[in-house]
């Protein structure tokens, strides 16, 4: 073993743990600066310190690493975060109010109305229905709720 392999195997552990060192930075930014995407280019700056602790390479692999696995991380996190945003969201209790059923307490008149659900005096558009119907609720429209009879 040669002095310069000796010294380039310092080295390459030494780059791992700044690698390792900017994954934990990036990961507690996260934490202070919340909007989950910080920690992906954590992950991937973890991910990179930990393949240079193994696998000897130059500062430009590591940088080519460091960036591939952020740009695949990133993207799988915006997959999920699309695939997730089709569901109930967090903070929209309005989106739990399609298909409800109600009885109308006040009409609908000229398209337009209002419906109370639980301790929520809603505005309603629809057809025109007298008090006493039935309806359900079909869709949202900014902060009005669009209803059918049911």
């Amino acid at each position: 073993m040669t002095l310069t392999s000796v010294l380039g195997a310092v080295e390459s552990v030494g780059a791992a743990w700044i690698w390792v060192i900017a994954g934990l930075v990036l990961a507690a930014a996260e934490i202070l600066i919340p909007g989950v995407f910080l920690i992906w280019l954590g992950l991937a700056a973890l991910a990179t310190g930990l393949a240079a602790a193994a696998i000897s390479m130059p500062w430009q692999g590591q940088t080519l690493l460091f960036a591939g696995l952020a740009v695949i991380l990133v993207g799988i996190a915006s997959r999920l975060h699309r695939r997730g945003a089709g569901g109930p969201a967090l903070n929209r209790p309005d989106r739990g109010l399609i298909g409800r059923e109600a009885i109308l307490e006040e009409p609908i008149v000229q398209g337009a109305g209002r419906i109370r659900f639980d301790d929520t005096l809603w505005r309603i558009a629809g057809p025109d229905l007298a008090v006493g119907e039935r309806v359900r609720v079909t869709g949202i429209s900014g902060t009005v709720l669009r209803v059918e009879a049911a």
